[in-house]
């Protein structure tokens, strides 16, 4: 099932997100996909790595760990791109490759604490509600850039770079402006520091358009390779 879908979905997918690219004037192969198998079985994952995609995306602690001893971990980078509470911190930091939802500063020395306390370094970016929407999780406002700047002088820490969500919605606007933002804000830390990195971590199946003509350097995508999932 899995292997039909992905053969008929990725090369589509691809062609979206180039054509996208070359419209923003981008190279394609500046953006990464990050394919999103939380809710699916073990099947799509295997799929995907069949089809040549080894980043692959989870939102639980729990179903990451669980992928992660059912796959060899040498062949993928596991991204844990759902919301991380503090007490999983430490499971987080050994399952995933990069957490793309560092969303505040009690967050960011919690993992900051675990990483030195383990002599390790953990891979993160700094999410940030830049819709101003209440549901969505992160840094916020003016106050973002302060924050995120001293989370990235934090031991242990690697800030590779931002995350945002947007809306969903249709409205071009605000999909534009919500990753404008996020652009906007990269530009300023990376005018302040070094100790923040580059990636922009936005767009997802119906949004991604949008999100790679502003910028974005990786896309979180589910649906549009795999269908629907069950959970």
């Amino acid at each position: 099932m899995y292997r039909d879908l992905l053969s008929e979905n990725l090369p589509a997918l691809r062609d979206r997100m180039a054509e996208a690219a070359r419209a923003g004037g981008r190279d394609p192969g500046d953006v990464r996909l990050v394919a999103v198998t939380k809710g699916h079985p073990l099947e799509a994952l295997q799929a995907a790595l069949e089809a040549g995609l080894h980043d692959l995306g989870e939102n639980r602690v729990g179903e990451l760990e669980h992928k992660i001893g059912e796959l060899d971990r040498d062949d993928v980078t596991w991204h844990m791109i759902g919301h991380l509470q503090r007490r999983k911190a430490p499971r987080a930091m050994e399952a995933s490759d990069l957490i793309h939802s560092m969303d505040s500063p009690r967050l960011a020395r919690r993992l900051s604490r675990v990483a030195t306390e383990a002599d390790r370094t953990v891979r993160v970016l700094a999410q940030v509600n830049t819709s101003g929407e209440d549901s969505k999780g992160g840094f916020e406002g003016e106050a973002a850039l302060e924050r995120i700047h001293e989370a990235s002088e934090l031991p242990g820490l690697e800030v590779e770079g931002l995350m945002t969500m947007a809306p969903y919605t249709e409205d071009e606007a605000v999909l534009s402006g919500t990753f404008r933002r996020l652009r906007e804000l990269s530009e300023r830390l990376r005018s302040l520091t070094d100790a923040v990195g580059p990636e922009l971590s936005m767009g997802m199946t119906n949004d991604l358009e949008i999100a790679i003509r502003e910028g974005s350097t990786m896309v979180r995508i589910g649906t549009a390779l795999f269908g629907e999932r069950d959970g």
